[in-house]
């Protein structure tokens, strides 16, 4: 087994090589990625290797357009685990960092995913385990794509005001975006000890920033949901409690991941006020129903003996 890793070690330095000569025929952004995504080491690409990507892919909308295609090609042309891992971590910091031009061309790329739910690395036990983070982390990115598209950035003040906007309806749907991403995030892989390894380190703290923002992102509407408790429908509310409930079951399993980093034991306590609001609001409205129930029965019971009793006193003229 150790001969088998040395000779993949000395495959992957060749591959590398070979890459970076063929690229010399090719454009500076295919260096830069290569460069960035190497298959020698499991440390994270340098902040000058990504700031390159970025320098040279923010150009314009065609250099932005090759950048991302070049990083398409590189993370779909790979089966090596820590590849896979650079490519997204230079993905994912397009999608914090990124120029707005990068941006752009990355929305629009992944029109149904970054397709690496199949993702395998078979050299051993360690990238077998190791396959599961790149698959974790692709799902984890494909997500983020999404909370990006459909929310835009995470200020808070401006959330506040769009939120008294909302219809009840928006406001439900954009809590249903962020806990898919809340999912997403809870199923990480169960070798949790691998972020001894400095990427999925590095990962897992940039995951982290991330969460910090959807957290934030998720109390807002957790509180306004709160406040306006009132006046949603029975079935506004037993979506909401779906929701919430939802939300508490990834509690365990983030504060695992993320060993009681980004705790916010607020926001826990927010989501339990407001789910026992909800569930007050649950019983009064069906208590509600089942008196009126109640009330409409009793009316048309009364309403038949009356019938009833004139139709007597009908007959008992009509005979006398």
């Amino acid at each position: 087994m150790a001969n088998r890793k040395k000779l993949r070690i000395l495959i992957s330095f060749l591959k590398d090589k070979s890459s970076i000569i063929k690229a010399t025929f090719s454009t500076s952004i295919h260096r830069a990625i290569l460069r960035a995504t190497n298959h020698a080491t499991c440390t994270p690409p340098s902040d000058h290797h990504i700031d390159t990507v970025f320098s040279l892919g923010s150009q314009n909308s065609l250099s932005a357009r090759t950048t991302v295609e070049a990083l398409m090609g590189r993370l779909h042309g790979t089966s090596n685990a820590n590849v896979g891992l650079k490519c997204l971590f230079v993905l994912h910091n397009v999608i914090i960092n990124g120029s707005v031009v990068l941006k752009d061309q990355l929305f629009v790329y992944p029109s149904n995913g970054l397709k690496l739910s199949t993702f395998r690395d078979g050299l051993d036990s360690y990238t077998w385990e190791l396959s599961d983070w790149v698959r974790w982390y692709a799902a984890v990115l494909e997500e983020t794509l999404i909370v990006y598209w459909i929310l835009g950035d995470f200020d808070n003040k401006k959330k506040k005001i769009k939120f008294l906007t909302e219809s009840n309806s928006e406001l439900l749907k954009g809590m249903d975006v962020l806990l898919s991403y809340v999912d997403e995030l809870s199923n990480s892989p169960e070798s949790l000890h691998l972020q001894i390894n400095s990427l999925v380190y590095e990962i897992v703290r940039l995951v982290g920033e991330d969460y910090r923002f959807v957290q934030r992102e998720i109390f807002a509407r957790v509180d306004e949901i709160k406040n306006r408790v009132p006046s949603f429908s029975l079935t506004e509310l037993t979506r909401t409690e779906l929701a919430l409930n939802r939300l508490e079951s990834c509690k365990k399993r983030l504060s695992l991941l993320f060993i009681n980093r980004a705790r916010n034991d607020r926001l826990w306590e927010l989501v339990s006020e407001a789910k026992g609001n909800v569930l007050g609001m649950i019983n009064e409205k069906q208590q509600s129903m089942v008196l009126v129930k109640f009330k409409s029965q009793n009316v048309a019971e009364l309403t038949q003996l009356n019938y009833l009793t004139s139709a007597g006193s009908c007959r008992l003229l009509l005979r006398g």
